[in-house]
């Protein structure tokens, strides 16, 4: 017989379809691997004819079994092969949307009740139109509510009006009724059980989907000017400049209104259609990797996303790609720089909420920005923020500011009910859009103040190429762990806004290399940086191209046997490859020889390829730090070369935010001695090692990654040499880091050297620290550094790993002779 209802159905789809658009998530239909031989029922949230169409087109396209089709399962059969959990009830006005369980779900239940062989795919669907979230207290919402029959399906024929063209479906992995039923006793508490797990499901994923609703912004801003905290600042401000209560709630306000994002979903659509536009045109695609992981996490809690900092392009390309994977939107927190005419609005309505550069002095201020910033947290919004502070202008990952972490903690020690995870993202360019503006500053320019017509400067490279963009999630981790590893107990106590425990900056600290370790884990090796990488290595930057070509495929095979960790991904193709990708992003020239073409890097290229070096020199830290080892000798015992690399390695992990502790690194060196004796790069004779046959293949390459590692050595060997000039009792600090960078910047002139980082100053503050922090240096009661034999052996050991050449250069310039050896790096081991 001919079934009017399906042919109807299908019509009023085809109908609907003229107008909507879907675009399916990563979850998408065609992706849910199901077991053909196991029944598929879908689940919808809600009972809506729109959904219930949209369900069978997507269905339909990606061939998998139909939502309308009857289902016959044990002794029950469904007229549907779908269900939902709210419904209408009531009679006209007084209709509502009510959870339900569906006789379809008890059926489904009693046939797995009867037949304990039964399973059946449970697959929840779930649909956005216009993917906006609600606002708290809104016109529209009210005239719209679901309270009236009418009301309701208005506000549902609006909602495809508007926002058909933008549908956003999302297909979850399937869930076993088996699974979740087989500890119920009865049918009726498998039933209740079922809908539970289902509706808290369709919560999760709206969570992480859309986010929290929405609050006004005035209504925000009031909201934190009428907080006790924003009060009792309010009250300090009067007593300390003698004004009046009126004026510093107003300078609140100021303050308030100054910080304050303005979501606007409009705003986040027009910029998703302008950056497609943009990235097409800069880049030749984005790789995005595990963010599966991000999914999950988002439906936990409150999840703050970490990048590092490299361009400014980092947070517009991160919340792109968290839109388009059907993930919220977070609240980004930006320079107060970056808030110009037009773009600071703009930024604004996509999330960006403004912070100073800095809080000293200004203690309203600071209540503010943190009671908006618990605000945030407290009601589950992701939230963005550089914990680096500054973009990084030399590649490496820099040291952490604890402001921004600091807050998140307090507010989360006022109240932890809302899990916070941290998500670390490494963002990696081929071609970094401030590329020559870095440059500049590190040649000692003044850094350029954004304005407007800066940002027209910027327009003008749309029309180069940039390479590839990866993206790539880390692995998320909840901030109540890391406290219970720190501080066991801290939840039993009641903190206040201002409350700042003795453990918390000890924890802060921990917190913080957590991040930059997670961050780095999750690094991407890319054609640019690894051709970088092995010629930077040569003296002359330059190297025949089929043997770089072989020194980058034997590279890449190191480091994919002794992995780093999981979240590490690697390029496509070979190295003869990737040379090629390289000379077109024009960083690389080939220059023609009889005997073979060599490949070279000329100008300002072999300062520029220093940043994406240093993107994964932490990758390559370990197997080098074993290979210089072997740079000043032939022969060396698996002791002894064990206990020199254990003794540099804390100095290094600290400067590189390398992942293994004290504790782990002594088994990864034994690895990674096993890996380059299997590749040939190290000779194995019973309970020593030994270089390969110089001018080998391998003895080459192990040259080449030696060299990835001495500069940071020899820049420890100018700061303890430098120390030993001027004798105990003799420099501060300050004086032995400003000395320090100056002898670094003159032996980079005079050697050639072409690592703008080789005479960074913060990088030598970092070395004097940790030489306090290990108890070879101390401060005396006037401020100088003082130090005993322990450092005045230093020598001896960099006989070991510098040669002599090297020694002498530093040495010279330090007026300096080879007289007392030391043994400054043999106490940390």
């Amino acid at each position: 017989m001919f079934d009017f209802g399906r042919f109807f159905f299908n019509l009023l789809r085809k109908i609907l379809f003229l107008w909507v658009r879907t675009e399916a998530s990563s979850h998408d239909a065609r992706n849910l691997a199901l077991d053909p031989e196991k029944p598929v029922v879908y689940v919808l949230q809600h009972s809506a004819l729109s959904s219930k169409l949209v369900l069978e087109e997507e269905v339909q396209r990606a061939g998998l079994p139909s939502s309308q089709q009857p289902l016959t399962i044990a002794d029950q059969v469904l007229s549907k092969s779908h269900l939902f959990l709210i419904s209408e009830k009531g009679q006209f006005f007084r209709r509502r949307f009510s959870p339900i369980i569906q006789n379809r779900l008890k059926k489904l239940v009693q046939a797995a009740k009867v037949d304990d062989e039964l399973d059946v795919q449970i697959v929840p669907v779930s649909i956005y139109w216009g993917r906006s979230p609600d606002k708290e207290k809104s016109l529209f919402k009210l005239m719209m509510a679901n309270s009236w029959t009418v009301a309701g399906r208005i506000r549902q024929f609006f909602l495809i009006l508007i926002h058909g063209r933008n549908t956003m479906i999302q297909f979850s992995a399937p869930l076993s009724l088996r699974q979740i039923v087989s500890d119920s006793t009865t049918a009726d508490i498998a039933s209740r059980k079922l809908a539970r797990v289902l509706r808290v499901h369709f919560r999760r994923i709206r969570q992480a989907t859309l986010g929290p609703d929405l609050s006004h912004r005035r209504t925000l801003v009031s909201r934190l000017i009428r907080s006790q905290a924003v009060k009792d600042a309010i009250e300090d401000t009067v007593r300390k400049e003698k004004t009046t209560t009126a004026k510093a709630s107003k300078k609140a306000l100021k303050y308030a209104d100054e910080i304050a994002s303005n979501m606007s979903i409009a705003t986040i659509r027009f910029l998703e259609i302008f950056l497609s536009w943009v990235w097409n045109k800069i880049y030749k695609g984005i790789k995005v990797n595990n963010v599966e992981a991000v999914r999950e996490a988002a439906q936990q809690g409150a999840v703050i996303y970490v990048p590092c900092h490299r361009s400014h392009i980092d947070y517009l390309l991160l919340s792109y790609v968290l839109f388009r994977n059907g993930l919220a939107t977070p609240h980004i927190a930006a320079g107060i720089n970056l808030n110009m005419p037009v773009v600071g609005a703009i930024l604004r309505r996509g999330g960006a909420f403004f912070m100073r550069r800095s809080f000293k002095n200004n203690k309203l201020y600071a209540t503010v920005f943190n009671e908006y910033m618990h605000s945030i947290f407290t009601k589950g919004y992701p939230v963005e923020y550089f914990v680096e502070g500054g973009r990084s202008r030399t590649g490496r990952t820099l040291q952490p500011k604890a402001g921004m972490l600091l807050m998140t903690v307090r507010s989360f020690l006022r109240d932890s009910r809302k899990p916070i995870i941290f998500v670390p993202v490494y963002v990696g360019y081929e071609k970094i859009l401030e590329a020559r503006s870095y440059l500049g500053e590190l040649k000692g320019k003044k850094k350029e103040k954004e304005n407007i017509f800066t940002l027209f400067k910027t327009v003008k490279k749309l029309r180069s190429s940039f390479g590839q963009v990866s993206l790539n999630f880390g692995t998320p981790f909840l901030l109540k762990d890391t406290l219970d590893r720190l501080q066991p107990g801290w939840d039993q106590q009641t903190y206040e806004a201002d409350a700042r425990p003795a453990w918390l900056p000890n924890a802060i600290s921990e917190l913080s290399e957590q991040v930059a370790i997670g961050i780095n884990n999750a690094a991407a090796i890319n054609p640019v940086n690894i051709v970088a990488a092995l010629l930077l290595s040569t003296p002359r930057q330059s190297m025949d191209a089929h043997v770089l070509a072989d020194h980058c495929d034997a590279v890449i095979n190191l480091l994919q046997q002794n992995r780093y960790s999981d979240t590490v991904t690697f390029p496509a193709g070979r190295g003869i490859d990737w040379i090629g990708y390289t000379e077109k992003m024009n960083f690389a020239l080939r220059q023609k020889q009889a005997l073979g073409d060599i490949i070279s890097l000329v100008g300002t290229n072999a300062i520029l390829l220093t940043y994406y070096r240093n993107n994964i020199l932490h990758l390559l830290a370990v197997p080098a730090l074993v290979a210089s080892m072997l740079q000043n000798n032939s022969r060396m015992s698996v002791e002894k070369l064990v206990w020199l690399s254990k003794a540099v390695y804390p100095y290094i992990k600290s400067e590189l935010f390398i992942r293994w502790d004290k504790s782990e690194i002594e088994s990864v060196i034994h690895a990674w001695i096993a890996t380059l004796t299997d590749n040939g790069l190290l000779i194995r004779e019973k309970s020593a090692v030994h270089r390969p046959l110089a001018g080998s293949r391998e003895a080459v390459l192990l040259d080449a990654l030696a060299r990835m590692i001495l500069p940071t050595l020899e820049r420890y060997y100018i700061a303890i040499a430098i120390l030993r000039k001027n004798g105990p009792g003799k420099i501060t600090a300050n004086e032995l880091e400003s000395q320090s960078t100056l002898m670094a910047e003159r032996m980079s002139i005079l050697y050639g050297l072409n690592a703008p980082e080789f005479f960074d100053k913060t990088l030598f503050r970092n070395f004097i620290n940790l030489l306090r922090q290990d108890g070879y240096i101390q401060t005396n009661d006037q401020g100088h550094l003082i130090y005993d034999e322990s450092l005045e052996q230093v020598a001896e050991d960099a006989r070991l790993v510098l040669n002599a050449e090297l020694r002498l250069s530093i040495l010279q310039v330090t007026n300096q002779t080879e007289a007392n050896p030391t043994k400054t790096f043999r106490k940390a081991s």
